[in-house]
């Protein structure tokens, strides 16, 4: 799957969620796949705040000189599924890439989440004042109705102030992807995953993997912004060296 840069594809006809983090991009079977589908879909339409930046994918691209950043902290940690990464980095540095340890910007990035559930009250208003969020069936203390009830006590300031600071994390972040062409990262790295939400880098999450109970498992690539091409290019390189994509369940197509 494929995460554009925020401002890459018109949202129009979207259900928003958040306005300042929603983005649009395809799930496919291929990392190919994932770039004939951006090249459709991607620029201004007319309908939406979008950017028009150029994107030349090199399909077949090769990994020798790529500088690849490694999210070192996070690979250092003790996760399932962690030895399906780590023959990610190999294969990664097989196929000539160079492997740079990097970190993330040092902010409390997990006291910002709540502007996405600030932006999503907003967006679900209605809903809520209406009292048709009873008829969501899950309405356990952390479900979508009552999460969307107590974004309307964040106050204003604070979400304002948050929002300051996604600001500097954004500069921080670009300071640091000057170094390196993207970068690696665990999939369910959660610091990782609300950074980039916050700040708009695109990504490419591919399979690397398979559990013993057969499914399949993940490994997130993060780019600059607007450097869809170069992802997708690194990402295909990766692709084409492993087979993981290609793997079916029993059964499945058949007619």
């Amino acid at each position: 799957g494929l995460r554009p840069t925020f401002g890459r594809v018109s949202r129009a006809g979207a259900m928003a969620l958040s306005w300042s983090m929603d983005k649009l991009g395809p799930i496919c079977r291929s990392v190919e796949d994932c770039a004939l589908v951006f090249n459709a879909i991607y620029g201004p339409d007319g309908r939406d705040t979008t950017v028009a930046a150029p994107f030349g994918w090199q399909p077949r691209a090769s990994l020798h000189g790529v500088r690849i950043g490694m999210l070192e902290s996070a690979f250092a940690e003790t996760y399932e599924n962690r030895e399906h990464d780590m023959r990610t980095l190999a294969v990664l540095e097989q196929l000539g890439a160079e492997l740079v340890p990097i970190s993330l910007p040092d902010y409390p990035i997990q006291s910002m989440a709540f502007i996405l559930m600030a932006e999503a009250a907003a967006a679900f208003d209605t809903l809520t004042r209406s009292n048709r969020d009873d008829e969501l069936v899950r309405q356990v203390e952390d479900a979508w109705p009552n999460r969307l009830r107590a974004a309307r006590f964040i106050p204003a300031v604070e979400y304002i102030q948050a929002n300051r600071l996604r600001t500097l994390a954004f500069q921080a972040l670009e300071a640091q992807l000057r170094s390196v062409d993207l970068y690696v990262a665990p999939s369910f790295d959660e610091d990782n995953l609300l950074l980039t939400n916050l700040t708009g880098h695109p990504a490419v999450v591919l399979p690397n993997g398979f559990t013993t109970a057969g499914q399949p498992t993940s490994i997130t690539f993060t780019g600059q912004l607007f450097g869809e091409a170069k992802l997708l290019a690194a990402t295909g390189a990766y692709q084409h060296a492993t087979d993981f994509h290609l793997r079916r369940p029993p059964g499945f197509g058949a007619k």
